[in-house]
C-alpha cells in the first residue's frame, strides 16, 4: 500500500512588494473613477437644474418699453387724429383725421401712401371714429350731424422683390356701401362702439342728454350675388344721467354705460331695460372698452383706478354684473383704454400721459412709462401688441418698442384661485390653449400639484403595507430556501416596463373595476378576515398536518387561499349588492351619495403604480431587515421575548434607516411617473380627493402638452416651471429623508 505523503507545518503564502504596490494603485485608480463618477453625477444634475432655470427665467422678467422720435408731418396739422391704428407689421399706419381725411401711410418717414375723403368731403367734420371690437380692420366713423360711416382697412403683402423686399399694400373699401347712415338724428354723439360678427353688425351711440341709439343690423346673404345684405332695426333708450363712457359685448347681448358718480349700468339690449347698477369708484367714470373676446369689460375713473367686471349667471340662470378685480397706478383720470388683440392684457393713458401696461387674468401692473411728449392726441397700439405709435396735436410721432412676452404669469396666476371668464366664482384651472385668440389661458399648476400627490398618495397606500410587511417576513420568518425564490421574482418585477402596466391598467382593469366594483372593494374586508381565519384553523389544527409543512414555507398554503377569497368575493357580492345597492354600487354612489364614478380613477392609478412601486420599496426593505446582525435577533429570544416582539422592539427599529429609504425611494418614482398616469386615468386637472375620480399629475401635463407647444411661448416655459416644482419636490424630499435617516442611524447604532 502506498503510504500517505508526509505532512508538513501549513505553507504561508507571502506576497511580494511589487504586489502590494500594484495593488495599492488599482485602489487609488478606482477610487478616482469612483469619485469622478460621483461628481458627474452632481454636475449632470446640476446642469439639469440650471437648464430648467435658464428656461423658466424670463416668464419672470419685467417688461421693457423703449421709444423713438419719428419725423413729423405738417399734414397732421391740418386736422387732429380721430383714429389711429397700425398693420401687423408695424410699416403702414391707418389714421383718420377729424377734417374727414383717411391717410395711409409708412412709419419709416412718415411717407403718406394714400389719401381718400370719407363721407360729405369734408363738410362734416368728424367727431368720433372706433374700430370694431373683433379687429377686423372695420371702422365706424361719426359726424357732427349724427350720421356715421363704415369703412374697411387691408393690409396686402408683396414678395415680388424677395421676402427682405417685402412690400405692405394698404386698400381701403366700404362692405356695407358708401351711402352715410343717420345713427343719431339731430348729431350730438358723444360715445360710439361697434361689434361686427358673422350673424349682425351692432352700432350703439350715446349723446346729450341721456339719449342711446342702438342700430342691430342682422346679416343675410344673397343666394344670387353672394353679397351680404343688412336687414336694420333700431332701438332707443332714455336714461336720466350724463352718459361718459359706452361699452356693448361681442355678443351683443349686454350694453354697458358709465356716468359720472362712478356707476356702471348693465342693460340687457334685447328689452333695452336696466339690469344691474354697479358701483364701481366713487369718481366718475372717463373710460370704457370691451377686453378681448367682449365678455369683460373695464371701466377708468378719473382718479385713476380700472375695474374690471363682466356677467356671472347662477343656478338659476339668472345674470349679475360682478366686480372681477381692480388695478391701480394713474395719478390722474384715465382718459383711454387699448385692449390687446391676442392676449387678455390692455394699456390705459391718463391725462398726464402716463401708460400703464395691464394683464387681467394675472391681475398685475406688467409696466409704467411716462410718455416723453405729454399726452397724445392719438395713439395706437400694433396686433402683437409689440408696438406702440402715439401722434401729437403739433405733428409730432413717437413710436415705443414694447417687449412683454409673458404677462399672463404672475404667482396668483399660477398657484392662487383666478375669477376667469365664464366662471361663476374662482377657481383652480388648467387649460393651456384653444381653437381661438379671444380664449383665456388658466395656467394654474395646483390642480396638476394636486393630481401629483394625489396619485402618489394612493400608490404608496396600496404599496407600503404590501412592501413593507412582505419585506419584513421574508427577511425574518420565511425560509432561507424559499427566500431565495421569492425574493429574485419580485425584483424581476421591478424591470417590468411602466407602459405595460399603464396599458393593462387602462384597457384591462379599468374595465373590469368598473364592472366588479362592489367585488374589488369587498376584498378590503374579505382578505383579511378571510386570512385571519385560515391562520386560526391553521394554528389549532391537528399537529400531524403541520409536519408536513416546514417551518418558513406556511404561504404557500396562503396561495390557493388567496385564490379562493378573490372568487368568493366576486361572486357573492352580486346577491348582496342586489340587495343593498340596488343591484349596481356604482350607480348607487352617483345618485345616493353623490359620489361621481369615472372608469379611469385614482383606484386604477392606486393599484397600477403600486403594483410598479412594490418591488423597489421590498428590496430595500428587505435588505435592510435581513441585514440587521442575528445576534441582536438571538440575544432578544434567549432574553424571552417571542419573535414577533422581537422583531418589532429590535430587528424594525434597528433597520428603520434603510426601510425609510426604501419608502422616500418608492415615493419618489410615484411622484415623477408618467406612463401610467398618462394611461390609465382621464388626465381631468380637477382637485377632488374622490378615490373614483381621475387627476392629471405634473410628469403626465408635461408628456402630454410638450409636443403641441410653440417654443418658447408661455406655455412653453410654464411646462418646464412644472418640470423644475417636480425637480425641486424631489430634492426637499429626499434631503429632509436623509436627514430623517442619519437621525435614525444615530439613535438606534447603539442596538
Amino acid at each position: 500500500m502506498n503510504s500517505p505523503p508526509a505532512t508538513g507545518p501549513a505553507k504561508i503564502a507571502v506576497r511580494s512588494d511589487r504586489f502590494h504596490l500594484w495593488r495599492s494603485r488599482k485602489d487609488r485608480i478606482a477610487s478616482k473613477i469612483i469619485g469622478l463618477g460621483g461628481l458627474v453625477v452632481i454636475a449632470a444634475v446640476l446642469l439639469i437644474l440650471f437648464y430648467l432655470v435658464y428656461v423658466v427665467s424670463p416668464l419672470f422678467l419685467p417688461a421693457k418699453m423703449s421709444g423713438s422720435r419719428l419725423e413729423g408731418s405738417s399734414d397732421w396739422l391740418n386736422g387732429a387724429t380721430a383714429f389711429l391704428s397700425i398693420e401687423e407689421q408695424q410699416q403702414v399706419a391707418f389714421r383718420i383725421s377729424q377734417s374727414g381725411r383717411a391717410q395711409f401711410f409708412n412709419l419709416d418717414g412718415l411717407q403718406l401712401l394714400e389719401t381718400s375723403e370719407i363721407g360729405s368731403g369734408g363738410q362734416q367734420p368728424v367727431t368720433i371714429a372706433v374700430g370694431d371690437q373683433a379687429n377686423s380692420g372695420l371702422v365706424a366713423v361719426a359726424f357732427e350731424d349724427g350720421s356715421v360711416s363704415l369703412l374697411q382697412n387691408h393690409y396686402n403683402t408683396d414678395f415680388s422683390a424677395g421676402v427682405a423686399q417685402r412690400k405692405v399694400i394698404p386698400t381701403l373699401d366700404y362692405p356695407y356701401g358708401s351711402e352715410q347712415r343717420v345713427l343719431m338724428p339731430g348729431g350730438g354723439i358723444t360715445g360710439l362702439v361697434l361689434s361686427d360678427s358673422e350673424s349682425a353688425l351692432v352700432l350703439a351711440a350715446a349723446g346729450n342728454g341721456g339719449q342711446v341709439q342702438l342700430e342691430w343690423n342682422l346679416k343675410q346673404e344673397n343666394f344670387l350675388s353672394g353679397e351680404i345684405e343688412l336687414e336694420s332695426s333700431v332701438k332707443t333708450l332714455q336714461v336720466s344721467f350724463e352718459i361718459t363712457a359706452i361699452a356693448i359685448s361681442s355678443d351683443h347681448r349686454w350694453l354697458y354705460l358709465g356716468d359720472d358718480s362712478g356707476q356702471v349700468h348693465f342693460i340687457d339690449t334685447n328689452t333695452m331695460l336696466e339690469m344691474q347698477v354697479s358701483r364701481v369708484s366713487e369718481s366718475g367714470i372717463s373710460s370704457m372698452s370691451m377686453l378681448l373676446g367682449g365678455i369683460s369689460v373695464l371701466a377708468g375713473d378719473t382718479e385713476g383706478n380700472i375695474t374690471q367686471l363682466f356677467p356671472v349667471r347662477d343656478e338659476d340662470n339668472n345674470y349679475s354684473l360682478e366686480i372681477i378685480r381692480r388695478f391701480e397706478g394713474h395719478q390722474a383720470a384715465v382718459v383711454r383704454i387699448i385692449p390687446e388683440q391676442r392676449r387678455k392684457g390692455f394699456l390705459t393713458l391718463d391725462a398726464d400721459g402716463s401708460l400703464n401696461v395691464y394683464h387681467s387674468t394675472a391681475g398685475r401692473t406688467i409696466l409704467e412709462q411716462k410718455l416723453d411728449g405729454g399726452l397724445p392726441s392719438a395713439l395706437a397700439l400694433a396686433p402683437r401688441a409689440s408696438g406702440l405709435l402715439a401722434l401729437y396735436a403739433d405733428g409730432r410721432a413717437d413710436f415705443m418698442d414694447i417687449h412683454n412676452e409673458h404677462p399672463e404669469v404672475s404667482f396668483a396666476s399660477l398657484w392662487s384661485k383666478v375669477w376667469y371668464e365664464n366662471y361663476s366664482q374662482p377657481e383652480y384651472i388648467w387649460q393651456s390653449s384653444a381653437s381661438s385668440n379671444e380664449f383665456e389661458p388658466k395656467f394654474s399648476l395646483t390642480p396638476l400639484a394636486f393630481g401629483t400627490l394625489k396619485a402618489a398618495l394612493y400608490a404608496m397606500l396600496f404599496a407600503l403595507p404590501l412592501a413593507l410587511m412582505g419585506a419584513a417576513y421574508t427577511a425574518y420568518f420565511m425560509s432561507p430556501a424559499l427566500r431565495r425564490m421569492v425574493k429574485p421574482v419580485i425584483e424581476i418585477m421591478a424591470a417590468l416596463p411602466t407602459v405595460i402596466l399603464g396599458f393593462l391598467a387602462g384597457l384591462w382593469f379599468a374595465p373590469f373595476l368598473e364592472e366588479n366594483l362592489a367585488g374589488v372593494l369587498a376584498l378590503v374586508l374579505v382578505l383579511p378576515v378571510g386570512l385571519l381565519l385560515f391562520a386560526w384553523v391553521w394554528t389549532h389544527g391537528p399537529q400531524r398536518i403541520k409536519n408536513y409543512v416546514s417551518e418558513g414555507w406556511e404561504p404557500i398554503l396562503l396561495l390557493p387561499v388567496l385564490v379562493a377569497l378573490v372568487l368568493l368575493s366576486i361572486q357573492v357580492i352580486g346577491p348582496l349588492q342586489d340587495l343593498f345597492f340596488e343591484g349596481d354600487l356604482r350607480s348607487w354612489l352617483s345618485r345616493e351619495a353623490g359620489i361621481s364614478f369615472d372608469q379611469r380613477n385614482a383606484l386604477v392609478v392606486g393599484c397600477a403604480m403600486g403594483f410598479a412601486v412594490i418591488p423597489t420599496i421590498f428590496s430595500i426593505a428587505e435588505d435592510a431587515i435581513y441585514g440587521v446582525p442575528k445576534s441582536l435577533s438571538d440575544g432578544s429570544l434567549a432574553l424571552g421575548a417571542t419573535p414577533w416582539q422581537s422583531l418589532i422592539k429590535v430587528i424594525l427599529p434597528t433597520a428603520s434607516p434603510g426601510m425609510f429609504s426604501a419608502v422616500m425611494i418608492g415615493l419618489g418614482r410615484a411622484v415623477g411617473e408618467t406612463m401610467i398616469v398618462l394611461m390609465a386615468t382621464g388626465n381631468t386637472p380637477i382637485m377632488d380627493w374622490n378615490l373614483f375620480e381621475g387627476m392629471r399629475t405634473l410628469a403626465a401635463n408635461i408628456a402630454v402638452e410638450m409636443p403641441e407647444s410653440a417654443m418658447n411661448s408661455s406655455h412653453y416655459r410654464i411646462l418646464f416651471l412644472a418640470a423644475l416644482v417636480l425637480f425641486m419636490f424631489t430634492f426637499v424630499v429626499n434631503t429632509v429623508a436623509e436627514l430623517i435617516r442619519q437621525h435614525l442611524r444615530e439613535k438606534y447604532s447603539s442596538l
